[in-house]
């Protein structure tokens, strides 16, 4: 509890805002005491708790001038409050007597964009950190250029979808410099020919592929296909990887030439298993596909290495 937190000073906290306005907070969360939040997160503030917070964006409901109200309300928290991330809701096929709730449009993540940035310099002149941040998946909609790297400030918030993308392209920049100091190496060894398959959601799928060119052009003999999985288990509105399911790559790779090797990114996984969020085991679906699958991490020099099939770097 409260009390407990702040006795034995545990920290960082995690905590779902969603917004800052009382009345629609007791809304957004169907409870009338949900309004009362925000005092608990002074007393956190006032005994020295570090915290990081999250607000789940719902398309006209806390988005828009709701979301600046509640940027500059937790601002007031810094710099025990080191970061917030602001990711947008997850509509699934399964909404039966729920909230009717729409999808965010390419002009919607745009406005959304241009408001954390906007606070995003306001806190860095005042507090030396960027503090507010947009996920991944509102950037890509928004088909906006990802912010560099220092802009993450250390990259509090990965778990939640921010920073995931730049990591890895600038993992892969250098891993793709050591690959070419490896080859350099060992030049004039036989590389041998590989045909490679990958499988990720359909939102980084375009982004992935590039990265598959890329080395295509360092690697003439590798040849690498990605597959972009359609979420028919939750709905296509679902496009992240991370909730991908085995039934749904099952299906829709069981057809296709898939090489010697199938890559899927570690998060369609369970935390610390080999099962999918459907209860499909890994091993199920290596023996369905008859391929080999290795599962990588979000990590540029992991990409670089399992297609490679070996260590580049040591």
């Amino acid at each position: 509890d409260l009390d407990r937190i702040i006795k034995y000073h545990m920290s960082p906290i995690n905590i779902s805002f969603q917004t800052t306005n009382p009345e629609l907070r007791c809304m957004m969360l169907n409870n009338r005491f949900a309004g009362g939040a925000l005092k608990k997160v002074d007393r956190l503030y006032e005994a020295g708790i570090d915290m990081n917070g999250q607000i789940v964006l719902c398309k006209g409901i806390n988005d828009g001038d709701e979301l600046v109200r509640s940027i500059e309300d937790l601002m007031k928290y810094l710099p025990f409050l080191q970061s917030v991330s602001v990711v947008p809701v997850g509509l699934s096929k399964h909404r039966e007597g729920l909230y009717p709730l729409e999808p965010f449009t390419g002009e919607d993540a745009i406005i959304t964009v241009d408001i954390i940035e906007k606070y995003q310099k306001k806190a860095y002149e005042e507090y030396g950190v960027h503090f507010i941040h947009a996920s991944d998946e509102f950037y890509l909609l928004a088909g906006r250029d990802l912010p560099e790297g220092d802009r993450y400030d250390g990259y509090l918030q990965l778990e939640n979808g921010v920073g995931m993308m730049r990591l890895l392209f600038d993992e892969f920049k250098e891993a793709r410099k050591e690959l070419g100091k490896y080859l350099l190496k060992h030049q004039g060894s036989r590389m041998k020919k590989r045909r490679i398959s990958m499988a990720t959601g359909r939102l980084a799928a375009p982004y992935i592929r590039e990265l598959a060119k890329e080395l295509e052009e360092e690697l003439p003999d590798t040849r690498i296909t990605v597959y972009d999985i359609r979420n028919d288990f939750f709905g296509e509105m679902i496009t992240v990887a991370g909730l991908l399911t085995g039934q749904d790559i099952m299906a829709q790779l069981q057809d296709k030439d898939l090489g010697e090797r199938l890559i899927l990114p570690q998060c369609v996984l369970r935390s610390g298993e080999d099962v999918f969020l459907d209860d499909y085991r890994l091993c199920d679906l290596e023996k369905s596909l008859q391929v080999h699958i290795d599962i990588v991490k979000s990590s540029g020099w992991d990409f670089v290495e399992a297609i490679m099939g070996e260590k580049i770097y040591e």
